[in-house]
C-alpha cells in the first residue's frame, strides 16, 4: 500500500509490491505493503508452517482498529520458499533450507528492499525464524511480536509422536494440531474448516511438508536470561520483545518457557 498524505490525511490509496527476492538459500517471495521512509520503522511478518501471509495476516492487518498503523507505518510480508499461495512444487533436487538458513536469508530481504531495521511479526515457526534472526543480528531489529513461539528443540517424545502422527494423519490434520488447541479443534468446526480450506486450496502440501520438516528438525534458540553481575555476553534478544499465546493453544507451554529465558528488563 501506498500512504498518500494530504492535508487532511485522509486519503489512503492501496498498493502491493510482489516480488521474489532471490537469496543463496533460493527464492522468497515478499509482499511490501506501503512506502519506505527512512524516518519509519517497517513491519516485517513471518507466518506459521501451513499459512502464507494472508491467511496468517490479512484479518490483523484489515481490522479497523489496524488501520491507524497501516496507515503510517510500511509492512513486508515475507514467506518461505514454496509456502505463498499457489506456489508449484519445488524441484526434488532442491535442499529446502533450515530453520538457522531462513533466518539467514533475512538480512538479503531487508538490503534488497533497502530497509535499515524492522519491527518482527511472527507466529509459530515464523516467531522462531524472525527471534534467530534478532539473535544473530540484533541491529537489524527494533523489536518483535512472537506468537506461540516455541524456542526448544523437538524433544525425543516429539519426535516419536511426530513418526506416529506421520503414518496415521493428513499433513492438514497435522498443521491443525499445531495451530489450534484441542478444545477448539472438538468445538469450533468453522474455524477447524476455515484453516483446513486454506491449506488444502491455497498450499502446495509436498512444500508445506518440507517446511514442516524443517521446522520439527530445529534446533534450541539457547536464549539465557542474563543475571546480576553474571556474564554480559549471554545469548538473549536485546530488542522489546512481546510474547503473544492464546489460553488454549498447544504452544502455552513453550510460550512460558521462552519468557523464563528472555531478559524482564
Amino acid at each position: 500500500m501506498v500512504l498518500e498524505e494530504t492535508d487532511n490525511d485522509s486519503v489512503f490509496e492501496p498498493q502491493v509490491t510482489d516480488e521474489y527476492v532471490e537469496t543463496q538459500y533460493g527464492d522468497v517471495h515478499c509482499v511490501m505493503m506501503g512506502t519506505v521512509k527512512a524516518n519509519r520503522p517497517v513491519i516485517l511478518t513471518f507466518p506459521d508452517v501451513g499459512l502464507n501471509h494472508k491467511s496468517c495476516f490479512e484479518a490483523l492487518f484489515n481490522h479497523e482498529d489496524m488501520q491507524e498503523i497501516v496507515r503510517h507505518f510500511p509492512v513486508c510480508h515475507v514467506e518461505a520458499p514454496g509456502q505463498q499461495e499457489g506456489a508449484k512444487t519445488l524441484p526434488a533436487a532442491y535442499p529446502y533450507p533450515s530453520m538457522e538458513q531462513l533466518s539467514e536469508a533475512l538480512p538479503g530481504v531487508l538490503k534488497h528492499f533497502g530497509l535499515r531495521s524492522v519491527i518482527g511479526l511472527g507466529v509459530g515457526a515464523g516467531a522462531y525464524i524472525l527471534a534467530r534472526f534478532a539473535l544473530n543480528y540484533p541491529d537489524l531489529v527494533d523489536g518483535l511480536v512472537l506468537i506461540n513461539i516455541n524456542p526448544n528443540a523437538e524433544s525425543l517424545m516429539d519426535t516419536v509422536t511426530n513418526k506416529i502422527t506421520d503414518w496415521t494423519c493428513t499433513l492438514p490434520d497435522k498443521i491443525l494440531a499445531n495451530l489450534l488447541g484441542k478444545e477448539e479443534l472438538q468445538t469450533n468446526l468453522d474455524l477447524v474448516a476455515t484453516y483446513r480450506h486454506y491449506i488444502t486450496a491455497t498450499m502446495n502440501e509436498a512444500n508445506v511438508s518440507q517446511f514442516l520438516r524443517s521446522y520439527s528438525n530445529r534446533s534450541a534458540l539457547e536464549v539465557e536470561r542474563p543475571v546480576p553481575e553474571g556474564s554480559i555476553n549471554v545469548r538473549t534478544l536485546k530488542c522489546s520483545t512481546l510474547l503473544v499465546v492464546g489460553d488454549n493453544s498447544p504452544a502455552v507451554e513453550a510460550v512460558v518457557d521462552c519468557n523464563s529465558k528472555l531478559n524482564p528488563t
